[in-house]
Protein backbone atom coordinates (compact mmCIF):
# COMPACT_ATOMS: atom_id res chain seq x y z
CA UNK A 1 0.00 0.00 0.00
CA UNK A 2 2.63 2.45 0.55
CA UNK A 3 4.65 1.19 -2.23
CA UNK A 4 1.51 1.91 -4.25
CA UNK A 5 0.88 5.61 -2.68
CA UNK A 6 4.48 6.98 -3.43
CA UNK A 7 4.11 5.67 -7.21
CA UNK A 8 0.65 7.74 -7.19
CA UNK A 9 2.71 10.61 -5.56
CA UNK A 10 5.39 10.61 -8.16
CA UNK A 11 3.10 10.42 -10.61
CA UNK A 12 1.36 13.49 -9.74
CA UNK A 13 4.14 15.23 -9.04
CA UNK A 14 5.84 14.23 -12.55
CA UNK A 15 2.68 15.31 -14.57
CA UNK A 16 2.52 18.72 -12.40
CA UNK A 17 5.96 19.26 -13.73
CA UNK A 18 5.56 18.44 -17.03
CA UNK A 19 2.07 21.00 -17.26
CA UNK A 20 4.72 23.99 -15.78
CA UNK A 21 6.99 23.11 -18.50
CA UNK A 22 4.12 23.30 -20.96
CA UNK A 23 2.26 26.12 -19.66
CA UNK A 24 6.15 28.16 -19.75
CA UNK A 25 6.97 27.10 -23.44
CA UNK A 26 3.78 28.22 -24.13
CA UNK A 27 3.91 31.50 -22.43
CA UNK A 28 7.37 32.19 -24.00
CA UNK A 29 6.29 31.40 -27.62
CA UNK A 30 2.78 34.02 -27.07
CA UNK A 31 5.49 36.33 -25.96
CA UNK A 32 7.76 36.07 -29.14
CA UNK A 33 4.43 36.14 -31.16
CA UNK A 34 3.41 39.70 -28.96
CA UNK A 35 6.73 40.85 -29.81
CA UNK A 36 6.87 40.09 -33.63
CA UNK A 37 3.66 41.41 -33.98
CA UNK A 38 4.94 44.41 -32.10
CA UNK A 39 7.80 45.12 -34.42
CA UNK A 40 6.16 44.41 -37.45
CA UNK A 41 5.74 48.19 -38.47
CA UNK A 42 8.78 48.88 -36.75
CA UNK A 43 11.54 49.36 -39.71
CA UNK A 44 13.14 51.81 -41.66
CA UNK A 45 11.85 52.62 -45.32
CA UNK A 46 12.54 54.57 -48.54
CA UNK A 47 10.08 55.42 -51.01
CA UNK A 48 10.98 54.19 -54.38
CA UNK A 49 9.81 56.41 -56.41
CA UNK A 50 12.21 59.37 -54.71
CA UNK A 51 14.50 57.64 -52.63
CA UNK A 52 13.54 59.65 -49.29
CA UNK A 53 14.04 57.38 -46.74
CA UNK A 54 11.99 57.75 -43.38
CA UNK A 55 13.04 56.47 -40.04
CA UNK A 56 11.11 53.50 -38.20
CA UNK A 57 10.44 55.33 -35.37
CA UNK A 58 8.83 58.90 -34.70
CA UNK A 59 8.54 59.65 -30.81
CA UNK A 60 6.38 56.82 -29.51
CA UNK A 61 4.61 56.15 -32.86
CA UNK A 62 5.86 53.28 -35.60
CA UNK A 63 5.83 53.77 -39.45
CA UNK A 64 3.28 51.78 -41.32
CA UNK A 65 4.46 53.04 -44.47
CA UNK A 66 5.56 55.19 -46.92
CA UNK A 67 4.20 56.49 -50.66
CA UNK A 68 4.40 59.49 -53.47
CA UNK A 69 2.31 62.14 -54.05
CA UNK A 70 2.47 62.84 -57.60
CA UNK A 71 0.79 65.70 -59.83
CA UNK A 72 1.28 65.07 -63.16
CA UNK A 73 4.79 63.83 -63.98
CA UNK A 74 6.33 65.56 -61.02
CA UNK A 75 6.81 63.55 -58.00
CA UNK A 76 6.33 66.45 -55.37
CA UNK A 77 6.85 64.87 -51.66
CA UNK A 78 6.84 61.53 -49.90
CA UNK A 79 4.93 61.43 -47.38
CA UNK A 80 5.17 58.55 -43.90
CA UNK A 81 2.44 57.14 -41.85
CA UNK A 82 3.74 56.87 -38.20
CA UNK A 83 1.15 55.45 -35.81
CA UNK A 84 0.17 53.22 -32.65
CA UNK A 85 1.34 50.02 -32.01
CA UNK A 86 -2.56 49.28 -30.85
CA UNK A 87 -3.52 49.99 -34.40
CA UNK A 88 -0.62 47.87 -36.04
CA UNK A 89 -1.18 45.02 -33.83
CA UNK A 90 -5.17 44.87 -35.10
CA UNK A 91 -3.70 45.59 -38.02
CA UNK A 92 -2.10 42.01 -38.28
CA UNK A 93 -4.99 40.34 -37.85
CA UNK A 94 -6.02 41.70 -40.88
CA UNK A 95 -5.45 39.33 -44.41
CA UNK A 96 -4.04 41.96 -47.49
CA UNK A 97 -5.31 38.77 -49.58
CA UNK A 98 -8.91 40.29 -49.00
CA UNK A 99 -7.19 43.86 -50.35
CA UNK A 100 -10.25 45.86 -50.10
CA UNK A 101 -11.23 44.72 -46.39
CA UNK A 102 -7.28 45.56 -45.51
CA UNK A 103 -8.07 49.20 -47.03
CA UNK A 104 -11.07 49.70 -45.62
CA UNK A 105 -9.48 48.42 -42.07
CA UNK A 106 -6.53 50.70 -42.24
CA UNK A 107 -8.47 53.64 -43.22
CA UNK A 108 -11.13 53.53 -40.05
CA UNK A 109 -8.28 52.01 -37.74
CA UNK A 110 -6.15 55.18 -38.36
CA UNK A 111 -9.07 57.20 -38.21
CA UNK A 112 -10.21 56.02 -34.53
CA UNK A 113 -6.48 55.92 -33.08
CA UNK A 114 -5.75 58.32 -30.47
CA UNK A 115 -2.74 59.35 -32.35
CA UNK A 116 -1.52 59.29 -35.73
CA UNK A 117 1.45 61.49 -37.51
CA UNK A 118 1.76 62.10 -41.41
CA UNK A 119 5.20 63.23 -42.09
CA UNK A 120 5.89 64.89 -45.85
CA UNK A 121 8.86 65.68 -47.16
CA UNK A 122 9.50 67.58 -50.24
CA UNK A 123 10.98 66.52 -53.50
CA UNK A 124 10.30 69.21 -55.25
CA UNK A 125 10.30 72.79 -55.02
CA UNK A 126 6.73 74.60 -54.41
CA UNK A 127 5.52 78.16 -53.34
CA UNK A 128 4.07 78.19 -49.71
CA UNK A 129 0.67 79.51 -51.30
CA UNK A 130 0.74 76.59 -53.97
CA UNK A 131 1.45 73.78 -51.16
CA UNK A 132 -1.14 75.41 -48.27
CA UNK A 133 -3.55 75.36 -50.83
CA UNK A 134 -2.90 71.90 -51.98
CA UNK A 135 -3.51 70.41 -48.66
CA UNK A 136 -6.02 72.19 -47.64
CA UNK A 137 -8.18 71.33 -51.43
CA UNK A 138 -7.79 67.60 -50.55
CA UNK A 139 -9.30 68.08 -46.97
CA UNK A 140 -12.39 70.65 -47.88
CA UNK A 141 -14.65 68.38 -49.71
CA UNK A 142 -13.76 65.51 -46.68
CA UNK A 143 -14.45 67.98 -44.15
CA UNK A 144 -17.92 67.99 -42.77
CA UNK A 145 -17.32 70.87 -40.34
CA UNK A 146 -16.66 74.27 -39.82
CA UNK A 147 -15.04 75.54 -43.08
CA UNK A 148 -12.49 77.90 -40.90
CA UNK A 149 -10.62 74.64 -39.72
CA UNK A 150 -9.40 74.31 -43.23
CA UNK A 151 -8.98 78.14 -43.66
CA UNK A 152 -6.93 78.02 -40.46
CA UNK A 153 -5.10 74.49 -41.59
CA UNK A 154 -4.16 76.36 -44.73
CA UNK A 155 -2.51 79.73 -42.72
CA UNK A 156 -0.78 77.38 -40.31
CA UNK A 157 1.12 76.30 -43.71
CA UNK A 158 1.52 78.78 -45.49
CA UNK A 159 2.82 80.85 -42.43
CA UNK A 160 5.59 78.04 -41.69
CA UNK A 161 6.55 77.94 -45.37
CA UNK A 162 6.70 81.79 -44.89
CA UNK A 163 9.02 81.73 -41.91
CA UNK A 164 11.23 79.68 -44.16
CA UNK A 165 11.45 82.17 -46.86
CA UNK A 166 8.34 80.99 -48.86
CA UNK A 167 9.36 77.98 -50.16
CA UNK A 168 9.42 74.43 -49.61
CA UNK A 169 12.27 73.35 -50.99
CA UNK A 170 13.43 70.11 -51.53
CA UNK A 171 14.21 68.26 -47.81
CA UNK A 172 11.40 70.78 -46.34
CA UNK A 173 9.37 68.62 -43.93
CA UNK A 174 5.70 69.16 -42.95
CA UNK A 175 4.38 66.74 -39.83
CA UNK A 176 0.52 66.34 -39.27
CA UNK A 177 0.13 65.21 -35.76
CA UNK A 178 -3.78 63.55 -35.78
CA UNK A 179 -5.38 62.94 -32.54
CA UNK A 180 -8.46 63.70 -30.82
CA UNK A 181 -7.42 67.21 -30.16
CA UNK A 182 -6.88 68.31 -33.88
CA UNK A 183 -4.71 68.46 -36.60
CA UNK A 184 -0.96 69.64 -34.93
CA UNK A 185 1.08 71.65 -37.75
CA UNK A 186 5.33 71.73 -37.98
CA UNK A 187 7.29 72.82 -40.99
CA UNK A 188 10.66 71.79 -40.57
CA UNK A 189 10.63 71.20 -37.22
CA UNK A 190 9.02 74.50 -36.10
CA UNK A 191 5.32 74.13 -34.62
CA UNK A 192 3.15 76.31 -36.03
CA UNK A 193 -0.72 75.73 -34.47
CA UNK A 194 -3.15 73.32 -33.57
CA UNK A 195 -6.92 73.05 -35.69
CA UNK A 196 -8.94 71.55 -33.15
CA UNK A 197 -11.98 69.38 -32.71
CA UNK A 198 -11.84 65.70 -34.06
CA UNK A 199 -13.51 66.55 -37.72
CA UNK A 200 -10.70 68.26 -39.28
CA UNK A 201 -8.42 65.05 -38.19
CA UNK A 202 -10.57 62.38 -40.04
CA UNK A 203 -10.91 64.50 -42.89
CA UNK A 204 -7.40 64.82 -43.20
CA UNK A 205 -6.70 61.36 -42.61
CA UNK A 206 -9.25 60.55 -45.39
CA UNK A 207 -6.81 62.89 -47.54
CA UNK A 208 -4.09 59.78 -47.60
CA UNK A 209 -6.98 56.44 -46.67
CA UNK A 210 -10.04 56.66 -48.81
CA UNK A 211 -10.80 55.75 -52.04
CA UNK A 212 -9.59 58.80 -53.53
CA UNK A 213 -6.47 59.12 -51.53
CA UNK A 214 -3.50 62.12 -53.50
CA UNK A 215 -1.08 58.55 -52.81
CA UNK A 216 -2.81 55.02 -53.42
CA UNK A 217 1.16 53.85 -53.09
CA UNK A 218 0.95 55.09 -49.17
CA UNK A 219 -1.87 53.62 -48.32
CA UNK A 220 -0.65 49.92 -50.61
CA UNK A 221 2.61 49.96 -48.63
CA UNK A 222 0.97 50.20 -45.08
CA UNK A 223 -1.55 46.99 -46.09
CA UNK A 224 2.16 45.49 -47.13
CA UNK A 225 3.71 45.99 -43.88
CA UNK A 226 1.12 45.66 -41.51
CA UNK A 227 -1.14 43.11 -42.45
CA UNK A 228 -1.46 39.62 -42.40
CA UNK A 229 -0.64 37.62 -45.81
Amino acid sequence: KGHHLSSSCFLHTDNKKRKMMAFRAISVFTLSCVALLSSGAVSAMTDPATGIAFEPKLGSLSLFGVGVRRKGPIKVYSVGLYGMEDTQVGLSAVSRGDKGNALATLQSSVKAANSTSFLLKMNFKIGGEKMASAIAEGVAPRHTGDAGDVEKLKELIFNGVAAKGGSATKGTTFLFECGNGGVTVSVDGAKQGTVEGTGICEAFCDVYLDDKAVSPALRESCVESCCAP
